[in-house]
């Protein structure tokens, strides 16, 4: 399988039909694998009455829906951008993930429901030698998956397939659980079938309730991948001429689908044109080496203001006493009105975006006492 893996990234050159090519292959094995599982289990859990054995088989039934649902995703994602969508039909492996979650979520509670009336109503539990051998068949199975959806997740850095390896590994867990309760049944005459399969069926729907949280967590904008940041950030600070960035700015529309933006600050001495073409340099750069569609807004940095750079001096030492996580950016003196303004940005965490006015408090303090006269308008960013 691994050859084939590299064999799809060679052929596509590693792009979004690559990570769409190897995400069906990922989809069309769960498949095959889930529904011979269950198929094997659920004939072991029927002839010999445990609830246990069937609890498993049905979460493998769900494992196989949640591959075919991974499989629709993939296909559904690699469509082009078009009128209606230019940003691509990426997030539909999000979409996906969240229908997986909804599939794994329904049937743990519908095992829950039938492991707790066989808890009140015991039924005899027979186990012969294919019900063993069912399970183990199964564990080795679930491993060899869990290592291959690993490997593929990580060739194509998809979050749907780490989620798959790692349900995978919860799954080895689960039928682990229903082994030893037969061993027990079969060894010492002790009978925790019901219990047993009410534990898996827990088990399914805390896996369920991930699941939802890692598939929704990027439709609702969660927070870009810090090494992605990092690597954008040193992309960008590596030509000489760049003072500096702030506002960074990454949307997420789906793997292999990325857009992002940013300020760049030059100096406003530097020759126009020239800025330019940097500029266009860094975002073809950030494409080819990050896969990130990057638009950047230049920022004139005045360097040889001595006024200005006397209120900066002060301005970034107010705020690094009220916090040194909070930066400032964007100053600017404004010398068209009756009173000088002073306009700059202050970036801050979220949890301090409301303590606004101590903030402007504590400045127009310190300009004051250093005998610097402003109006100051100031602009929150939170990061």
């Amino acid at each position: 399988m691994s050859g084939l893996t590299d064999l799809l990234l060679k052929r596509f050159a590693g792009g979004e039909a690559a990570h769409a090519a190897v995400g069906k292959l990922a989809g069309a094995v769960g498949i095959i694998c889930n529904l011979s599982l269950s198929a094997l289990k659920l004939t072991a859990g029927v002839l010999s009455g445990s609830v246990a054995v069937v609890a498993d088989a049905l979460n493998n039934v769900s494992d196989a829906a949640a591959s075919v649902v991974a499989l629709f995703g993939f296909r559904l994602a690699e469509r082009p951008a078009d009128s209606d969508h230019p940003y691509g039909h990426g997030r539909y492996e999000y979409i996906a993930g969240t229908v997986i979650a909804a599939l794994i979520l329904l049937m743990g509670c519908e095992l829950a429901r039938s492991s707790v009336m066989r808890i009140f109503s015991p039924v005899p539990v027979e186990v012969s030698a294919l019900t063993i051998a069912a399970l183990v068949v199964s564990l080795i199975v679930k491993l060899w998956l869990s290592v291959f959806y690993g490997k593929l997740g990580r060739k194509i850095s998809s979050g749907t397939l780490f989620a798959a390896a790692a349900d995978s590994r919860n799954d080895v867990l689960a039928t682990s659980a229903v082994l030893v309760s037969c061993l027990c049944g079969l060894f010492f005459d002790i009978d925790p079938d019901a219990y047993i399969g009410l534990a898996v069926s827990i088990f399914i729907i805390y896996s369920g309730i991930t699941t939802a949280k890692d598939a929704v967590s990027p439709l609702l904008g969660k927070r870009a991948d810090p090494a992605l940041v990092d690597g954008l950030c040193a992309l960008i600070l590596s030509h000489d001429k760049v003072l500096g960035i702030h506002d960074l700015l990454v949307h997420d529309y789906g793997p292999g689908s990325v857009y992002a933006s940013v300020h760049v600050e030059l100096d406003a001495d530097d020759d126009v044109i020239a800025c330019h073409e940097l500029i266009d340099e860094i975002e073809d750069e950030a494409f080819e080496k990050k896969n990130v569609r990057l638009v950047i807004h230049y920022d004139p940095v005045v360097r040889n203001d001595a006024e200005q750079n006397e209120a900066a001096a002060v301005v970034a030492e107010a705020v690094s006493a009220l916090d040194p996580r909070f930066s400032v950016h964007d100053l600017r003196i404004v010398r068209r009105s009756t009173k000088k303004k002073l306009v700059f940005d202050i970036s801050l965490p979220y949890s301090s975006m409301k303590e606004h006015e101590k903030i402007k408090s504590a400045i127009d303090e310190a300009l004051a006492s250093r005998g610097l006269d402003y109006f100051t308008v100031i602009r929150f960013d939170g990061k």
